[in-house]
């Protein structure tokens, strides 16, 4: 959303990205109400992710804050965070399935699991000056080290413990932006209007595209919106 809004639609970077986070603080709160009644939630890793990034998101909006950045240096300061994170996106989504492999047999990785709860808090800080800056990196940072830390856990409850995750960082985040006053509440009107209508057409439709279309498009896409960003 925030890359489209940036390159497409030519909304201010600060704004596409308080607007994008505004937006996902109602629509992660849904899809957290119904993952956790399927029971895909992790209530304790939600916990720990959110102990290291709401604290982050917090400190890192109000260091912005503070900055007193005139617009265009802020504006290119959050362009050049949100390519950034569409590259490390970009990573996260082709690299996904080999991490996987990896974290199940390396003994690096085994040795990384006995330190589990803190690690899994300072994945929740990196996660939340992300989120924070970009509104990107809850979901394919969140979920793939959700599977290098927690490599026994279903691709669903990976899935629903990201989103429950996701909607307390949202929420603090999109109230940091409200604070920095970078949303624009009419956009944002148009696009839960649009939005929820295509979640629910979306989910009728996610068993009827076949998965690896659909990461070659979405790949294509973030690679395209970061070289705009980064030119």
């Amino acid at each position: 959303m925030t890359p489209m809004l940036i390159t497409l639609f030519g909304v201010p970077a600060p704004v596409a990205v308080g607007t994008d986070l505004a937006c996902a603080a109602i629509t992660k709160t849904a899809g957290t109400f119904a993952h956790h009644a399927v029971r895909n939630v992790a209530t304790r890793i939600v916990i720990l992710l959110a102990l290291g990034s709401v604290p982050a998101a917090m400190i890192t909006l109000g260091l912005v804050a503070a900055a007193h950045f005139d617009a265009h240096d802020f504006d290119r300061l959050i362009r050049r965070c949100v390519g950034v994170a569409l590259l490390v996106s970009i990573a996260m989504v082709l690299s996904r399935d080999w991490l996987a492999r990896w974290a199940a047999r390396a003994p690096t990785a085994r040795a990384a699991r006995r330190f589990r709860p803190v690690a899994t808090v300072l994945v929740g800080v990196l996660i939340g000056v992300a989120v924070s800056l970009t509104s990107l990196g809850a979901g394919a940072i969140g979920a793939a080290a959700l599977a290098i830390l927690y490599p026994w856990l279903q691709p669903m409850r990976i899935a629903g413990t990201d989103i429950a995750h996701a909607m307390p960082l949202t929420v603090v985040a999109a109230a940091g932006h409200v604070w920095v006053g970078t949303i624009d509440f009419g956009l944002l009107a148009a696009l839960l209007c649009g939005g929820i209508p295509g979640i629910v057409l979306g989910s009728l439709l996610c068993r009827r595209v076949p998965i690896r279309a659909l990461r070659v498009l979405l790949v294509a896409v973030l690679a395209l919106a970061g070289a705009r960003l980064l030119a």
